[in-house]
């Protein structure tokens, strides 16, 4: 889903406000900081420090234990952990970095935020309030570093002063909130952190109150669903708070429900309705009325096709979504477990009388399954993996080929379980997010898989993992060569093989070298047992390198032709 426009404020941007501060109790810029992350529930931030934020991180530490300081081994680790945190808590959270290099380090996880609509808040350095835009050369400048925040971003704004940081803070969590959500980033120069003035008394933030609900809207969309004779769901990242909802709809209609990376988990797999993208385009010629719910419907609007005979109905948080791909037959705005539990209270005066789909899925399951049987190498490494995480376990994706083959068959039984990178679905992403996600849930295990190209983008944040005790299990799937890339090579490029084969570390050692426990499984049978003892040591990270050689090709299943539509 493309996000919403930027919003920016640049508040001073080095002057003084002309407004007096109101009385209250004298504070730096950077203890009126934390004091506002502490009222709107924030306890945790990952960093890594540096001289532009000093004062900042000193008012961390007189913070004491109301908020955890968690610092990584590299920028990218600190937002990347912010990140898995967000996805895994659906709450706000932050990092913390230097200017410059520092932002830039942290791009792609910020990029990824945005993309997966995570509420992520960006709390990055600047060189001299007055400096700032002239060019002198200070250490970490660059050159409109503002504007670069602003597009990667929903919202972004620059601290000027004490007294307006509760302000700016307050404004950021409610933009990472609002309609659809998304990061934010806030600025601070290096000598505005340390200033000191009187700051009004930091009060709990209002609550957010949803705009009311469009009642022709969700009437037309009822009268549309509650006659439709095929009906289909497609679920996207929007929908993992409706998980619910969507159940009860899917009964309500005995429509299929298609999740891919985003959406799954938002339908029990045990459920015969719950398919994933294969089967989901077996069943698109037959459809009459889909609805998408917090997803995009890119895939099954420019690959599978639409046309006359397909009305849609779409259930999305920004406005400017519903028109983009197609022009719908109705559209709903709002939260999407609002909106559907208002649209199931008037679904049923209009709903036809519907038998149960149940043996027919069941049986296109099996055959699914039976073509996807292709996919054994990988499909038995997932199994092990479902075989000993628990249901309510969490499991992070990442790109590789044992990851592209888990977007179809790995079973996912609840909302929030499985942690996809969406549509950016950037290499080397999945470690350090997972151990953001790990470190937020620390209750459950989590699990994270990466190839071996992809583990390198992060291995040094083992480091991380082992001073602050985070219990992830992490496996290594290793085939000494960017597999994917190598696949494309050989099957669209004759062979011509380039840039893809790996000098690589012996994982078990390298990981041993840094005191976590480290093993290696050579099959799924030693696979389930390394993860039984990874999932039972509660107190530090594990590592299992798993030896791979080339897998079948997953791309028949996901990159599928056009059926309907010219």
């Amino acid at each position: 889903m493309a996000k919403k426009t930027a919003k920016t404020a640049r508040a001073g941007g080095g002057r003084k406000s002309a407004a007096q501060p109101p009385k209250g109790t004298r504070m730096t810029t950077g203890e009126a900081t934390v004091s506002a992350l502490l009222a709107h529930g924030l306890d945790t931030i990952y960093a890594l420090p540096g001289v532009h934020n000093d004062h900042f991180f000193d008012a961390l530490y007189k913070a004491g234990n109301r908020i955890r300081t968690v610092h990584t081994r590299h920028e990218q680790g600190a937002a990347y952990m912010a990140l898995g945190a967000a996805l895994a808590t659906g709450k706000p959270q932050a990092y913390a970095v230097v200017p410059g290099p520092g932002l830039l380090n942290t791009g792609a996880a910020l990029l990824q935020a945005f993309s997966m609509n995570a509420q992520v808040l960006a709390l990055i350095g600047q060189i001299p309030q007055a400096a700032i835009g002239r060019s002198l050369g200070h250490l970490h400048e660059i050159r409109d570093q503002a504007g670069i925040i602003a597009r990667l971003v929903d919202h972004s704004a620059r601290i000027a002063r004490p007294a307006d940081a509760p302000r700016l803070v307050a404004d950021a969590f409610r933009a990472m909130a609002s309609g659809r959500p998304g990061p934010a980033a806030l600025e601070c120069a290096m000598d505005v952190w340390g200033r000191i003035e009187p700051v009004a008394p930091i009060g709990k933030p209002d609550k957010l109150v949803p705009p009311p609900l469009d009642e022709d809207a969700i009437l037309a969309a009822a009268k549309i669903l509650g006659t439709a004779k095929n009906p289909m769901i497609v679920v996207g990242g929007g929908a993992q708070t409706a998980s619910r909802e969507v159940t009860r709809l899917a009964a309500m209609l005995q429509a299929p429900v298609v999740a891919w990376r985003r959406g799954r988990g938002v339908l029990d797999d045990r459920n015969p309705l719950s398919i994933t993208l294969p089967l989901g385009h077996e069943l698109w010629r037959e459809v009459d009325v889909v609805i998408g719910i917090g997803t995009r419907l890119l895939t099954q609007f420019s690959q599978w096709g639409h046309d006359k005979d397909l009305k849609v109905v779409r259930i999305d948080a920004d406005p400017d979504e519903a028109e983009r791909l197609h022009k719908p037959a109705a559209s709903i705005l709002g939260d999407s477990a609002l909106v559907l539990r208002r649209l199931l209270d008037v679904l049923p005066a209009h709903n036809v009388k519907r038998k149960s789909r149940k043996d027919e899925m069941l049986e296109r399951q099996a055959r699914m399954k039976k073509r996807l049987g292709k996919l054994g190498p990988q499909i038995a490494l997932l199994d092990a993996i479902r075989a000993e995480l628990p249901e309510d376990g969490i499991f992070v994706d990442e790109v590789t080929q044992i990851g592209f083959a888990s977007r179809l068959a790995f079973p996912v039984y609840k909302a929030n379980t499985f942690i996809s990178p969406g549509f950016q679905d950037n290499l080397g992403w999945g470690y350090a997010t997972a151990l953001g996600v790990q470190d937020a849930r620390r209750d459950v295990p989590v699990v994270s898989i990466a190839g071996d190209g992809g583990f390198m983008y992060a291995a040094n944040e083992l480091s991380t993992a082992m001073r602050h005790r985070i219990p992830l299990v992490n496996i290594v799937f290793n085939n000494n060569s960017y597999g994917n890339v190598k696949l494309i090579q050989k099957e669209g490029y004759g062979g011509r093989h380039i840039a893809v084969d790996l000098a690589n570390p012996d994982f078990v050692k390298f990981a041993d070298s840094f005191g976590v426990a480290a093993e290696r499984a050579h099959d799924a049978s030693e696979l389930r047992k390394a993860l039984r003892r990874g999932f039972a040591r509660r107190d530090g990270p594990t590592l299992i390198e798993v030896p791979v050689g080339e897998m079948p090709s997953p791309w028949e299943f996901i990159h599928m032709p056009r059926v309907r539509g010219a």
